[in-house]
């Protein structure tokens, strides 16, 4: 199949190379110019994927056009805060019949729009499938064994998606709760940015599990409110997801909550590295989606992670928030 991947990130250029390894006809496009060409000259991606070698049958270009033509698969590989502008520019270049999946983990400020719902208003299109789970672009990209989901509404579609990506090195799963997904994708970076600042004050082990195991309940509540299935949240795209976002070191969401809890500021850390961390724009629109259902929905780590972030609150006050809440039952 020819496949056009849109975004020359880390997590762009690893499933270029898997879809060639899986023997497609894949173009990698980028943005910027001073993305695009030293891959072009290193055929490796060293800003966002080093150590990875780009194989020379794979273009690399700046031409939308050029791209997009002939394209039967469009992988939309860009930010979350991105997804909207890129539509934009390559709308007019997608192929009509051309399968859209997206692979970003976010969730617009301005709207509270998922990414598929930005798809979809933007290239005007309703059959995007959403990949998602526990796979670090950095492990993807060296082949290390990872296992995801692909969600549609259209399982025809899903189960086409399926086909593409997988390999002995990748694993897909189907599913249909395409919201429940993407708000697995997007709320477990918000925990792990908690978790990462209880790395950077020095907690151990039993924080960072009553955390995650807490974090994850949060997740699904507000999920659930907002339309997804409950138990989308205990597979792939939810709990796995946020294993592998709170501790691993490759983790951006991680390591920007282990500066906060060191005690640097957001623009500090956004200033030192051309890296995403999603969750940080993520909180924002998590926390909004919470307050604006009646009566506001209970997010008690979304809270304390928004006010760390946009209010400059201490990381140690609001663990001693968290930890003083009124006393309740665990399953309420």
């Amino acid at each position: 199949m020819k496949i056009t991947v849109i975004g020359t990130g880390g997590w762009g250029t690893a499933l270029a190379v898997l879809l060639h390894g899986n023997g497609h006809a894949v173009t990698l496009w980028g943005r910027l110019a001073e993305e695009v060409d030293p891959i072009l000259t290193d055929r490796e991606n060293k800003a966002f994927l080093p150590g990875v070698k780009i194989p020379e049958t794979i273009p690399v270009t700046l031409d939308t056009a050029a791209a997009l033509r002939g394209a039967e698969c469009v992988v939309l590989a860009v930010p979350s805060h991105g997804m909207r502008p890129i539509c934009q520019k390559i709308r007019e270049h997608v192929p009509h019949n051309a399968m859209l999946v997206h692979v970003a983990k976010g969730i617009e400020n301005e709207t509270g729009a998922r990414m598929s719902e930005v798809i979809t208003e933007t290239l005007e299109r309703k059959d995007v499938v959403v990949l998602s789970g526990p796979s670090h672009a950095e492990e993807v990209g060296r082949g290390i064994p990872t296992a995801v989901v692909v969600a549609s509404q259209d399982m025809a579609l899903a189960t086409k998606a399926q086909q593409l990506f997988m390999n002995e090195r990748f694993r897909v799963y189907t599913h249909h709760d395409v919201a429940g997904v993407e708000f697995g994708g997007a709320l477990k970076n918000v925990i792990a940015l908690a978790a990462g600042v209880c790395d950077g004050i020095g907690f151990g082990d039993n924080t960072k599990a009553a955390l995650c195991t807490r974090g994850l309940t949060e997740m699904a509540r507000l999920g659930v409110a907002l339309g997804a299935k409950s138990e989308t949240f205990f597979g792939l795209s939810g709990v796995g997801d946020l294993i592998v976002t709170a501790f691993s070191q490759h983790s951006r969401n991680r390591r920007f909550g282990e500066r906060l809890g060191k005690g640097e500021t957001p623009d500090q850390i956004a200033a030192s590295t051309p890296m995403v961390a999603e969750g940080v724009k993520t909180t924002k629109s998590a926390w909004q989606l919470a307050q604006s259902r009646g009566g506001g929905i209970d997010v008690p780590i979304t809270r304390e992670v928004y006010a760390i972030i946009y209010e400059g609150k201490p990381a140690k006050q609001a663990v001693r928030a968290l930890m003083m809440r009124e006393a309740k039952p665990e399953f309420v």
